[in-house]
């Protein structure tokens, strides 16, 4: 055979194994992908960063590397939780337009994938927290896991419309995490970390239910707008948004934080209940979206300028 040919069907005989590692190479990165959307991650960044800055803002030293591996810890706690609610919320993810593409009720992943990667990570983080860091800490981490899957995955989020209000105490915690894995305690200042989140959660969620309220009642699950309607909804999310604002002044008056921090939670707390109000005034649902999403920059700024003063009352 001429060398051509020869060349010709070796190019030929190759192109269909050099397509099956392609594919093979595609389905690798698709399955990694899937593995990170069941960890939440968008959720997690935030938890992340609100344990950081509990740590950050916490009296005493800590070690650079106890530092790393506490929020690494955080960071794995909050993807375990994410992973086990995918697991147990399959149902509900699959009646909800925004969630149906999810690795489990698009058909990606079992179900028992996504609850045995949780419990490891669950486990794995709970101790390492325990082993490297400290025994607070870790019960600390514990808690968030057991409290986000229990009480509010299990529980209380297809029982009652106050599941985000309750079941949001395990949102709050990762600052007091962060808090403890410093001092081994839990101060007044993680106290008032724990009580921002805590207060902010309701009208944040709740701006999210009002222009997903299809998808909730397609679901059942029993968010404030699907069982007290949207009017009284509003009400509290401006009555919520209401209690946050002085609630993030707090730390000035306890010497957490200095001036620059109060002028830019005051500035931030204005526009967020300017939000609320317009949401209350609104006789339909388009001015939720907006609040929402200005929901999330308004608390990742709340605990940015936390950080910024103590960086500025360290040097000044």
């Amino acid at each position: 055979m001429p060398p051509v040919a020869i060349d010709t069907a070796s190019k030929l005989a190759g192109a269909p194994a050099a397509g099956r590692a392609q594919a093979a190479d595609e389905r690798r990165r698709s399955r990694i992908a899937d593995y990170a959307v069941i960890l939440k991650p968008r959720v997690m960044s935030l938890v992340v960063f609100t344990g950081l800055v509990g740590l950050l803002l916490a009296p005493g030293v800590i070690a650079p590397w106890t530092a790393l591996t506490a929020v690494i810890c955080i960071a794995a706690g909050a993807g375990a939780s994410g992973a086990i609610n995918m697991w147990y919320d399959e149902d509900i993810d699959r009646a909800m337009r925004r969630t149906m593409n999810r690795p489990i009720p698009a058909g990606r992943m079992n179900p028992l994938e996504a609850l045995a990667f949780g419990i490891f990570l669950s486990v794995g983080s709970v101790a390492t927290m325990a082993l490297l860091v400290n025994a607070l800490a870790a019960a600390l981490l514990a808690l968030t896991i057991l409290y986000y899957v229990f009480i509010y995955t299990i529980w209380l989020k297809r029982r009652t419309p106050q599941n985000i209000v309750i079941g949001g105490a395990s949102g709050a915690l990762p600052p007091v995490i962060g808090w403890a894995a410093v001092t081994g305690d839990v101060g007044l200042g993680a106290v008032l970390l724990f009580a921002i989140i805590f207060l902010w959660t309701p009208p944040h969620s709740w701006a999210l239910a009002l222009y997903r309220n299809a998808d909730y009642v397609a679901a059942g699950v029993p968010m404030m707008p699907v069982v007290a309607g949207a009017r009284k909804t509003k009400v509290l999310m401006l009555v919520y948004t209401a209690l946050l604002v002085p609630t993030t002044l707090a730390p000035v008056a306890v010497g957490l934080s200095g001036w620059v921090y109060g002028f830019a939670a005051s500035a931030l707390g204005l526009a967020f209940l300017g939000h609320a109000f317009k949401v209350w005034r609104d006789d339909t649902v388009a001015t939720a979206r907006p609040m929402f999403l200005f929901s999330i920059l308004y608390l990742f700024l709340i605990f940015v300028f936390l950080l910024i003063d103590r960086v500025l009352l360290a040097f000044f």
